[in-house]
């Protein structure tokens, strides 16, 4: 919304992965890093078959040495124990196998992306009280055909809210 002023997230989407009474960590979904898939699999030393010019994501500014891959399909995918099930079609983990398993083959529904954005106990729940954030239900859809410089007006008008009418103001309205 226009009152968050925090340039890290002028109009992101976020995909939240976690949310609990410790707080959240999710993805932003629409900001590219400048990193090529390549040059980050050739950093932990891994191959990248896919395309060589592919720009990973910048999923927030957390910890941007961290890196995480959302992905639509875990067929072929030797089991995991920290590939989670977001919404049907969308699977996210955080480890270097599940990495070097999708850099081998990398399927058309991926997203590689370095960094997250977090909050404490609390902090979201006050950012949305105070009308900074618009929730939104997740889809595939939007986390992988959607290109990310349409991807927040995407978001916006599936809500039903035309982007040129957002205006600053506090609370929910």
């Amino acid at each position: 919304m226009p009152q968050l002023l925090d340039p890290n997230f002028h109009r992101t989407v976020v995909l939240l992965i976690h949310h609990d009474d410790e707080g959240c960590f999710g993805v932003v979904l629409n900001r590219g890093s400048g990193i090529t898939a390549r040059r980050l699999c050739e950093s932990v030393e891994l191959s990248w078959a896919g395309d060589p010019e592919e720009e990973i994501g910048w999923g927030g500014p957390v910890q941007p040495q961290t890196g995480w891959v959302l992905f639509g399909d875990t067929a072929g995918l030797e089991p995991e124990e920290d590939v989670q099930s977001l919404v049907p079609g969308v699977h996210f983990a955080g480890s270097l196998g599940v990495l070097e398993q999708m850099a081998q083959s990398p399927p058309a529904a991926l997203r590689l992306l370095v960094g997250y954005a977090g909050w404490g106990p609390g902090q979201l729940e006050k950012e949305l009280a105070e009308g900074a954030w618009l929730l939104a239900p997740a889809d595939s859809e939007s986390v992988f055909r959607v290109p990310e410089e349409a991807l927040w007006e995407h978001v916006l008008r599936g809500l039903g809210v035309e982007p040129a009418t957002l205006v600053a103001s506090r609370g929910v309205h």
